[in-house]
């Protein structure tokens, strides 16, 4: 079952690039040592039960309160599976964590999505019970978006609740034991950070290229490499998020929102609002506010 979950296609869900799983009964599909490459990141809550995997060469023995990061294109192995198996699964994309995270929950939590190694952590019940209860929050908050229309909002909250618990998680792990970043995932997190604190004035990817005393075109390669995306998408996907937070706060005119975001006027803002988003900036503030009307 393992293998089907971590590798369902997320532009098909139910939210697209986002998928989650409440496991009450596990069921073993996979033959015992079939090999399977994993498609997705996927995360690991076990409730109950042990299990031994193997991922890439490490062999990791999984007990209840054992959180697994489990990375995209790993192969793997699920060798043993014992008692009753119960467990939380979350998957997403890159592109669902960059247009859904808040700058600081997605910088702090990056290493996440970039490692190509796997991580598992022995929880312990306090950070178990309180990680369940937010897998199960972004659960129903996606089942719910079948039948009534998703709630964006609270699907962003959700989400960066959970990001936040497993930075707190992080923070803890790496008291004890430091997990090593490679250069390229250095430079690409300390390319985020920067980002995080200069998007809204700083729209050009040579500006971070010379922060980070590289050529523009070696930050796009390597960002290309480890997130999929060149610079340029994750520059325009953070003015964007930056625009539709001050579009939904009816306290600023689109006037200031553009001159906040740097833009040399009302009109080439909405330009580039629309062409990113297909709407308009007045537009999306209107609907923000008939989405907050019925909730």
């Amino acid at each position: 079952m393992i293998k089907d979950l971590v590798n369902i296609n997320l532009n098909d869900s139910q939210v697209e690039g986002l998928d989650v799983h409440i496991i009450k009964k596990y069921i073993v599909r996979t033959s015992l040592n079939e090999s399977f490459t994993t498609e997705n990141l996927s995360i690991l809550l076990i409730k109950t039960g042990t299990f031994k995997v193997q991922i890439q060469q490490t062999i990791e023995d999984l007990s209840p309160w054992d959180l697994l990061v489990l990375p995209q294109n790993s192969d793997c192995k699920i060798l043993e599976v014992h008692e009753k198996l119960q467990l939380f699964i979350i998957s997403f994309s890159s592109d669902f964590a960059f247009k859904n995270c808040l700058k600081k929950e997605l910088v702090e939590s990056f290493y996440f999505f970039i490692r190509n190694t796997p991580i598992k952590i022995a929880l312990e019940e306090r950070e178990f019970l309180v990680l369940s209860l937010v897998y199960k929050l972004i659960y129903f908050v996606s089942r719910d978006s079948n039948s009534k229309g998703i709630d964006y909002e609270l699907q962003r909250i959700s989400f960066n609740l959970f990001l936040y618990e497993l930075k707190l998680i992080y923070s803890k792990y790496t008291l004890d034991s430091a997990i090593n970043f490679s250069r390229k995932e250095s430079l690409i997190i300390q390319f985020l950070t920067i980002l995080s604190i200069h998007c809204k004035k700083q729209h050009y990817v040579n500006f971070y290229a010379g922060a980070l005393f590289v050529t523009p075109g070696h930050l796009n390669k390597i960002v290309k490499q480890l997130t999929g995306k060149t610079a340029k998408d994750l520059i325009v996907e953070a003015i964007i998020i930056e625009a539709k937070n001050l579009l939904e706060d009816t306290q600023s005119n689109i006037g200031k929102i553009a001159e906040e975001l740097e833009f040399s006027s009302i009109s080439s803002f909405s330009i580039f609002f629309k062409k990113h988003t297909a709407f308009s900036p007045t537009t999306y503030r209107s609907n923000s506010i008939e989405r907050f009307k019925h909730r």
